[in-house]
């Protein structure tokens, strides 16, 4: 075997991979999820190919040709008359499938790829585009000319641009066949007319949805199905009119995501028309959570009175034995203990304890006392034995010695002076020692009194 003459593709990046090619939307809404991307050979397993157009259109088309086409090229394909171009968004296996989901059963709707767009197919496809917003802006004029309750949303120009497809609004039936006469006489193309509904819409537009994410309709759904209220009514939604409405007006496709669900948990859930009988009360079926498995009843049918809530299991026995004639002491299990969880009021507990204890400071000794009013920390009390090393003698305001006498207290103050007061030198006497000599000091703190001379009888 000569391997100098063999010819070898390699994938790089993201040819076949899961990524831009693989999965990305390539600025097309409703891109199917291309999960057999990067399994080999999964493009020559069928000659059929996806094929998109403007306004989320598709079509499928043979490769007679034997192209090797990749997600995101672009391609001439048939079309009537003339050709049409297109953006390939889906090769393999998968295409299949979508055509079976279009309900595509003719083979005279699968058409054929003529070849990959040359530059002088793109100068005509840029040509054709450029005449859109001006035709739907004259377009619209003439219907209201007409009189025709209809609303002409956009116009696409086939890639040869000898035909226009005129997309449209209207609640009702509309005769539109003067309008196209006068659309042909104006613009001389092929006219054709597709009425879309409010949802394609907006899923043409585009926008935000309310819960802050790009709307489903103009990325990824491919199919529309009709919404009911019955979607709400399952999954316990309020039916409040501005909430279930999305950005079409009408109710929004999410409704539908989880409602079958709901609909699964909510067989698992006792009927909401039977009174649960027990010896205090008859009880009445008030709210459930379908999910959770709760349901709760309330003694009143019409208001909420002595809520309880219980399992659907415990609910299903509750049922059964009021079949069998007897009544439950109560609709909770034996062994049951409420939780209070009515909130707790501040006042009925002290307040003070949110005030921290404070840490007793140890009493100093003042340069006034004597040295029997409070013994020394490093020699141990009279009469005390000493305590063990490293354990000093405890000592407690007011404490009895070993005789019975009372150790005499340290006078309040820990012996400086305060802001207020003018501390005394050391060496100056007090005012008490200053006294005069016919003055005695009073040891209450009053004024000294003066002595009386008494009379000499000598």
């Amino acid at each position: 075997m000569d391997y100098k003459k063999l010819s070898f593709r390699i994938s790089a990046g993201c040819d076949r991979g899961l990524c831009r090619r693989g999965v990305g939307r390539q600025d097309r809404q409703l891109n199917t999820y291309d999960w057999l991307a990067d399994v080999p050979g999964n493009a020559e397993t069928t000659d059929l190919v996806e094929v998109q157009f403007k306004n989320t259109r598709k079509g499928y088309y043979h490769n007679v040709n034997n192209l090797d086409l990749r997600k995101g090229d672009v391609v001439a394909v048939e079309a009537n008359p003339g050709h049409d171009i297109g953006v390939v968004t889906l090769t393999g296996e998968l295409v299949k499938l979508q055509i079976k989901k279009a309900n595509l059963k003719s083979p005279e709707d699968i058409r054929r790829i003529y070849r990959l767009a040359k530059p002088v197919d793109m100068d005509k496809y840029e040509e054709a585009k450029s005449r859109e917003h001006g035709t739907m802006i004259q377009s619209r004029q003439i219907a209201k000319d007409l009189g025709l309750d209809m609303k002409i949303g956009d116009v696409e120009y086939q890639g040869d641009g000898n035909k226009a497809i005129f997309y449209y609004i209207a609640d009702e039936r509309v005769d539109f066949r003067q309008l196209i006469k006068v659309l042909a006489e104006t613009f001389h193309v092929r006219i054709e007319m597709k009425q879309i509904g409010a949802r394609q819409e907006a899923g043409r537009i585009g926008g935000t949805g309310p819960c802050g994410r790009e709307l489903c309709c103009a990325t990824w759904m491919k199919n529309f199905i009709s919404v009911t209220t019955n979607a709400a009514r399952f999954q316990d939604i309020s039916l409040n009119p501005q909430k279930l409405a999305g950005m079409c007006a009408k109710l929004k496709c999410c409704l539908n995501y989880e409602v079958d669900n709901y609909m699964e948990a909510g067989r698992r859930m006792p009927p909401r028309d039977v009174v649960l009988q027990t010896q205090d009360a008859d009880y009445f079926f008030f709210k459930a959570d379908i999910l959770a498995g709760l349901v709760t009843y309330s003694t009143d049918k019409r208001a909420a009175v002595n809520l309880e809530v219980i399992t659907a299991e415990r609910a299903k026995e509750v049922i059964e034995l009021n079949k069998q004639g007897e009544k439950p002491l109560s609709l909770q299990e034996e062994g049951f203990q409420r939780e209070d969880d009515r909130p707790k009021d501040l006042l009925e507990d002290d307040i003070s304890r949110f005030d921290k204890a404070k840490k007793k400071k140890k009493k100093r000794k003042g340069k006034g006392e004597s040295a029997d009013a409070q013994p020394s920390r490093k020699e141990p009390q009279a009469g005390k034995p000493k305590g063990e090393k490293g354990e000093r003698p405890e000592k407690s305001k007011g404490e009895k010695g070993e005789d019975g006498a009372q150790a005499p207290q340290a006078p309040k103050g820990d012996g400086k002076p305060k802001g207020g007061e003018r501390q005394q030198p050391k060496n100056r006497p007090s005012r008490k020692t200053r006294q005069g000599k016919g003055q005695e000091a009073d040891p209450s703190g009053k004024a000294p009194k003066e002595k009386k001379s008494e009379p000499n009888h000598e």
